[in-house]
């Protein structure tokens, strides 16, 4: 099978992990050795079904780990059944004030409740919640907000710093655990996303639960994405973070999409098609950024992970080619057509008018070569056991 190993360990990108504890969500694994899960949240009224669950089918697709639903009401948490029923990925019921509701939820079938304990109100009724998660194989998420912190906490310290944040976070932990509850997982949230950084940084030294990343409110797609990335970028390359969340004010798809680019970039996940494309220039053979952009688009549907390269000339195309399982190069001798690489090695001519329709064909047949192999591994597998 010629598919590149874009799993082989090289010294230079190795990443130390964090040693957290394991935590269940639903089927899902998180911290420990577990893959670091992508999560999003849904944006259409919990308590129309229907909506809700159309939205999840397409984070489902789009590959999402865990998906969160707001619960601020009972009609939310009366849908909620419906809706943990027809997805396929665990739910988290998103849970604030009223401690009804985190009942409901985990009776519902939530998978995991983010909560802030402190918030819920007296202790009896924190009690409540936490025997209701106990009863129902519920986790939770304790969600610390740099923009809703206790006033108590922004009189200690005059404003929201890592401090606070991090002081939040193990009151609420320390709640939980005085109830003999150890299934939960930790947020410490900002906007600004320096200020994110040195609370997760400080909250992963004080304790080993899971951390769930994300710079909160981080915006629009284009200036969100890059906040996120630097954010949740800095976070992960030192080791820090179970799951992530990356929050945009756009399409939940496009947090699931930039949620996988950023770990695809760090090597902590594989998934779908690694796209490396030079930014053309004078020397293009072909139309780059065009051609690129129908790819994307025609190849969005592939989840095995695989590397393809287009670049628009000889200079850096053969290099590039040489580390992918598909690639294609412009210029060379030929007016009109390139080179096709396969496994690294130089292949066959193509038109360049034809090129797109021929390069998608030879990614869903690398793809499905590369899973029949793996299925007929794991046969062989489960035959030896």
């Amino acid at each position: 099978m010629n598919v590149q190993d874009h799993t082989r360990v090289r010294p230079w990108r190795m990443i130390d992990r964090r040693v957290s504890r394991k935590i269940r969500v639903g089927n899902v694994e998180v911290g420990g050795d577990a893959p670091i899960t992508v999560q999003s949240m849904t944006n259409t009224l919990t308590s129309d079904a229907s909506a809700t669950i159309g939205q999840i089918r397409q984070l489902e697709e789009a590959g999402v780990d865990i998906v969160r639903v707001s619960c601020p009401d009972v009609e939310s948490t009366a849908a909620l059944s419906t809706i943990v029923k027809a997805a396929k990925v665990p739910i988290v019921a998103d849970i604030h004030f009223h401690y009804k509701r985190g009942i409901e939820a985990a009776v519902a079938g939530a998978a995991c409740l983010r909560i802030n304990p402190g918030n819920i109100g007296s202790k009896d009724r924190v009690r409540d919640v936490v025997q209701a998660a106990r009863d129902h194989g519920c986790s939770i998420r304790i969600g610390v907000n740099a923009g809703s912190l206790e006033n108590h906490l922004l009189e200690k310290y005059g404003e929201p710093c890592p401090e606070a944040m991090v002081d939040s976070a193990l009151f609420h932990a320390d709640i939980l655990r005085d109830l003999d509850f150890h299934e939960f997982k930790i947020s410490v949230k900002a906007s600004d996303p320096f200020l994110t950084v040195a609370a997760y940084q400080q909250l992963a030294e004080a304790i080993d639960c899971p951390l769930h990343l994300g710079v909160t409110e981080a915006g629009p797609t284009r200036s969100g994405t890059i906040k996120s990335s630097i954010g949740l970028g800095s976070m992960l390359w030192a080791g820090i973070g179970d799951t992530i969340r990356v929050s945009l004010a756009a399409d939940p798809v496009e947090e699931v999409k930039v949620g996988f680019d950023i770990l695809k970039s760090l090597g902590l996940r594989h998934r779908g098609v690694n796209i490396i494309a030079c930014p053309s220039c004078a020397r293009q053979g072909f139309n780059v950024i065009e051609t690129v952009g129908k790819l994307e688009e025609r190849l969005a549907h592939i989840a095995t992970p695989l590397s393809l390269s287009i670049i628009g000339c000889v200079v850096n195309g053969p290099g590039e080619a040489l580390m992918t399982d598909v690639g294609f190069t412009g210029g060379g001798s030929g007016k009109g057509t390139g080179m096709v690489y396969l496994a690294g090695k130089i292949d066959h001519k193509l038109d360049n008018v034809n090129m797109v329709d021929h390069i998608v064909g030879l990614v869903e047949a690398k793809a499905a070569e590369f899973e029949a192999a793996k299925a007929a591994a794991e046969r062989e597998t489960v035959a030896a056991e």
